[in-house]
């Protein structure tokens, strides 16, 4: 789950971590009224969206000369002006692809004198088991290009679990931001503060872009993300009441309300799958056939009829799936459960699109006979192979 810039500032703010002073807006008024709390004399209005490279970004009604979703104000009454031409118009930027973000939230913030950008995030390094630290000397709005062009401006640096954050790992990122005395001493103190959030909040990200070099010697974080676990999520309720589902896709939405992984994508197959791995086989295999996945949706081992049901209701509502493969391989889960909740959705939704199915192992011929004296209109697989091959094909037709 990922939360809004203003919502991770809190959450530093409460770890003891640097950050401009500012306050959240939901429209040009509260926005006007919140330059109004802030020193001056300079202020910078920001989208608050699940998205990065709102700098350079666009608005789709606005036209590119308009400004992108982060500009500087030296007045309340400009700052009303930004927020209104801002809000509930749609932000373009290279994350969020042509269809954009409609931006509901703005947070209004005290400009800062920068005198250096660095980059600095936290992530979880699956090949070790470490917490790293991913750390340059090139912050800014153009990470990407450094991380494509000049990658040994890039370092790593990872924290042993056993251990925990030392002095030497503060001491170590100082070095590789290029900070000596009194300023690596910040930037030790300020690496361990992230450190302790990240821990205790069960972050999966953590990055600071820019961590800036201010023109009286401090450092400060002038932007932040953060991306938690989803599965520690009852461990923090305040964490969780943060959710902005306006940002979510709604399919993956009403995916998690019935516990199901559920991935939107690009393509135009949709699959229903048990297993993480099955999943990722059956869109590799897809892909290889020369179609494409609408989806990744796992229905877990333990499904039952209602859950596969809600599962197939999801799939067809992606108005681009023009095909639907269900592969399913029994062990927990049972074939003839599955068979019985793709009829009763079939029977609730109807089914416009190609239907292949292929079942195999605990009560597979229990559910083949299910879906056979069902009338419904579904194409039988024998392996994944013959699955992907066929849903490929009837999709092709329909072109």
């Amino acid at each position: 789950m990922h939360i809004h810039e203003y919502q991770a500032k809190d959450v530093l703010r409460s770890y003891g971590v640097p950050v401009p002073d500012g306050f959240a807006a939901m429209d040009a008024d509260e926005a006007q009224a919140a330059a109004g709390k802030l020193p001056g004399p300079v202020f910078v209005v920001k989208a608050q969206i699940h998205a990065g490279g709102r700098g350079k970004g666009s608005f789709k009604e606005l036209g590119a000369d308009a400004g992108g979703g982060v500009r500087l104000a030296r007045s309340a009454d400009e700052v009303r002006e930004h927020a209104a031409q801002m809000l509930n118009n749609t932000l373009v930027t290279v994350q969020t692809g042509p269809d954009g973000k409609q931006v509901n939230r703005l947070y209004v913030e005290a400009g800062s004198q920068i005198d250096k950008e660095f980059y600095l995030s936290l992530l979880v390094d699956r090949a070790t088991g470490f917490t790293s630290f991913v750390v340059s000397t090139e912050g800014g709005m153009d990470i990407e290009t450094v991380a494509h062009e000049t990658p040994e401006k890039i370092l790593t640096l990872g924290v042993d679990p056993a251990t925990g954050f030392m002095p030497h790992h503060g001491r170590a990122v100082a070095k590789a931001l290029g900070l000596t005395g009194d300023l690596a001493k910040q930037a030790g103190a300020l690496a361990g503060k992230l450190y302790t959030a990240f821990m205790a909040r069960d972050m999966e990200m953590l990055e600071i872009n820019p961590l800036v070099l201010t023109g009286d010697g401090q450092l400060r974080c002038l932007d932040a993300k953060m991306g938690f676990d989803s599965n520690a999520l009852s461990r923090h309720p305040d964490i969780a009441e943060m959710r902005d589902e306006t940002e979510e896709d709604a399919k993956e939405i009403e995916a998690s309300r019935h516990d199901l992984s559920y991935i939107a994508l690009d393509g135009d197959i949709g699959c229903m799958v048990n297993g993480a791995g099955l999943a990722m086989g059956t869109m590799d295999i897809i892909k290889y056939h020369g179609g494409t996945p609408a989806n990744f949706l796992d229905v877990g081992g333990g499904a039952t009829a209602e859950k596969v049901a809600a599962a197939f209701k999801i799939i067809t509502a992606d108005p681009n799936v023009k095909g639907i493969l269900v592969n399913i391989f029994g062990g927990i889960m049972r074939c003839d459960v599955i068979a019985e909740g793709i009829i009763t959705a079939v029977k609730e939704v109807g089914l416009s699109v190609p239907l292949v199915v292929r079942l195999e192992g605990t009560k597979v011929a229990e559910g083949k006979k299910i879906i056979e004296e069902s009338g419904l209109n579904v194409i039988s697989a024998d392996d994944l192979d013959d699955a992907a091959q066929k849903i490929v094909k009837a999709v092709g037709d329909l072109s």
